[in-house]
Formats: structure tokens, C-alpha cells, sequence
């Protein structure tokens, strides 16, 4: 599957922002339309899906849980389908944001990333 495949698959199961826009008045119009929507939903998942990530990893080194790598992959796949999101709120695709990414980070860090 292609970055750009997984994220059409994904948007499959998105849901629908203008009910959202129009249940929720206290973000004001200014928020009203589809993309803010979406952008702001995946935004707020992103950041849930990488504390619960952290999370497990925190059990694991300060409490001596079990690492549970089943479940991290599974984290790392939540944070895929909102980064698909938030790449078709933003009218670019996930293959587009992977190589704008190598791209930087090859100007930035021509040999590879030093202190």
C-alpha cells in the first residue's frame, strides 16, 4: 500500500465536520467549514494518540510493565490516520508531506544529525 492509497483508505472512516461545525456553536463561524474541522480533529488526535505512545513507554521504563509492542505499533498506526487527515485538510497527500520532510531534513542535516 502507498502513503497516498492508505490515505484515501483512511479517510474512508472520517467523519462528518459540517454536523460537527453546526452542533458545536461555541467555536463561533469563524471555525464554520469542513477543513478547520477536520484539521483541528486531527490536530487533537495526534496529540492523544502520541501521549498514549508515550504512555506505554513510560510503564515500561518507570514502572516495569511489560513493553506491549503490539499495541505501540498500533498507536503508531492511530497517528497515521490522523496525520491523513490532517494532510487532506491541508490539500496535500501523505506522500507529498514524506518527501517535503526528507527534504528538509536533508538540508538541514546534509551527513546526518549531529549536536
Amino acid at each position: 500500500m502507498t502513503p497516498n492509497e492508505y490515505q484515501q483508505a483512511a479517510l474512508r472512516t472520517d467523519g462528518d465536520y459540517d454536523f460537527y461545525a453546526a452542533a458545536n456553536c461555541r467555536l463561533g463561524s469563524h471555525w464554520a467549514g469542513f477543513d478547520k474541522m477536520r484539521l483541528l480533529h486531527a490536530s487533537v488526535g495526534i496529540c492523544t494518540e502520541a501521549g498514549e505512545l508515550q504512555d506505554a513507554l513510560k510503564k515500561h521504563i518507570f514502572y516495569g510493565r511489560e513493553f506491549d509492542q503490539v499495541n505501540a505499533i498500533e498507536e503508531v498506526g492511530d497517528l497515521l490516520w490522523y496525520a491523513s487527515l490532517a494532510c487532506e485538510a491541508l490539500g496535500t497527500t501523505l506522500e507529498d508531506a514524506m518527501e517535503r520532510n526528507i527534504a528538509k531534513l536533508q538540508a538541514r542535516y546534509p551527513a546526518k544529525f549531529e549536536d
